[in-house]
């Protein structure tokens, strides 16, 4: 058995892989056979991140700037799952994970402010995206009617409620994006996005961002990518995704993109169809992100994920495992997500479906860093964790 790092460039292991192989046919030891790599996760420490012990954090993005510094946004100021006091917070790190600031309110409005994707665009502008929700409305509205709740919660959720009218607060609704161009000291007011998905755009390497995602506040609830030529300040419409036959589109969800060495462009997308609901979809493609292949499955269940590109070409995607055991996996691609490995165990000891959303950078030394929301034993409000591990390839006969 050899094991490989998969940080080391491609080409460096496949000229070990050969020697490896020629050294033992020339002593006459082993004929020359092909080998099979199987990658193997190796877990370096998990722990929990936040630090307001006194609020739920939930649907996390973890970016990793050229500097090193590693920025963490996510919905913060919250009671649960779905509530009105949802708020956008960012921390930071200038460790690598190993210690994190006090998390930074950049976006708060008057409903709630839900999953907040963090990028840094080539340029060294920040990129905050968010969705507005009132999906607290029917829990209101049943406590009201039950008399479930306490007197002073009741007044607390009424109080963050009635800061609008009915008029303004669907007004409100929308997909929004938020822009610093001084390291995150200031931010613009929020500006709409077109579409939205937890994790946000991507840089391409042509210049521009991509941003797949979901229109969620419109009739036609379109699944596609938007693009902006500005460096996130405009966004406009480039293609739709195409649905399976059979398929509805307004049952896809939570897309997230990646770039890959050769251009080629895949999405996932999180599926919510009869046909093989819970399972990731995936979509390619080859000019830009102009057209599109129709969504099919890739033999995993879990969801959303998140994709990344790694040093050595690879790609990465990681993703929530909302069934016993509860947790997050990850798969690794060589061949440009054409195929994927089977599942790695990055956690596996949720006490509920009410975790997941990871997204993953990779470290200096090559190792990964992989972030995001859970509800643990023993405590009431959902935190973040992270967990660092590395991928090894495990060569077989």
């Amino acid at each position: 058995m050899i094991i490989v790092n998969t940080s080391i460039p491609s080409h460096s292991r496949r000229r070990f892989l050969r020697l490896s192989i020629l050294g033992g046919a020339g002593l006459g030891l082993l004929a020359p056979r092909v080998l099979r790599a199987e990658p193997r996760l190796t877990i370096l420490e998990t722990r929990i991140i936040s630090l307001d012990h006194a609020n739920y954090h939930g649907w996390p993005t973890l970016a990793r700037k050229r500097n090193g510094q590693l920025l963490l946004a996510f919905s913060g100021g919250r009671e649960g799952h779905v509530c009105p006091f949802g708020r956008v917070d960012l921390m930071v790190s200038g460790d690598e994970g190993r210690t994190w600031g006090w998390p930074r309110t950049v976006l708060d409005s008057n409903i709630d402010d839900r999953d907040a994707g963090v990028l840094e665009t080539a340029r060294g502008s920040l990129l905050v995206t968010t969705f507005t929700s009132l999906a607290y409305e029917p829990a209101l509205a049943s406590a009201r009617k039950s008399g479930a709740w306490d007197a002073e919660r009741l007044a607390r959720w009424e109080a963050a409620h009635q800061r609008l009218n009915d008029d303004d607060r669907k007004a409100e609704l929308g997909e929004w994006i938020i822009r610093s161009v001084d390291g995150g000291r200031t931010w613009s007011p929020r500006q709409a996005s077109l579409v939205n998905s937890p994790h946000g755009p991507i840089q391409l390497s042509d210049g521009r961002l991509l941003y797949a995602g979901k229109e969620l506040w419109t009739g036609r609830k379109r699944v596609g990518v938007c693009e902006s030529t500005d460096d996130g300040q405009s966004w406009r419409w480039l293609a739709e995704i195409p649905a399976r036959e059979g398929d509805r589109g307004e049952d896809y969800h939570e897309l997230h993109a990646v770039e890959c060495g050769s251009g080629r462009l895949v999405v996932q997308i999180r599926n919510h169809n009869q046909a093989n609901p819970g399972e990731t979809l995936q979509t390619e493609s080859s000019d830009g992100g102009r057209t599109w292949t129709v969504p099919h499955p890739i033999g995993v269940w879990g969801l959303p994920s998140h994709l990344l590109r790694l040093r050595s070409g690879h790609l990465v995607m990681t993703y929530g495992y909302r069934r016993a055991p509860y947790g997050n996996q990850a798969r690794l691609s060589t061949d440009e997500g054409r195929t994927w490995s089977e599942p790695l165990t990055v956690s596996a000891d949720g006490t509920s479906g009410d975790l997941g959303y990871p997204s993953t950078v990779e470290l200096e030394d090559g190792s990964l860093l992989t972030a995001w929301y859970e509800v643990v034993k023993g405590r009431p409000l959902a935190v973040l964790r992270q967990a660092r591990w590395r991928i090894e390839a495990v060569v077989r006969p």
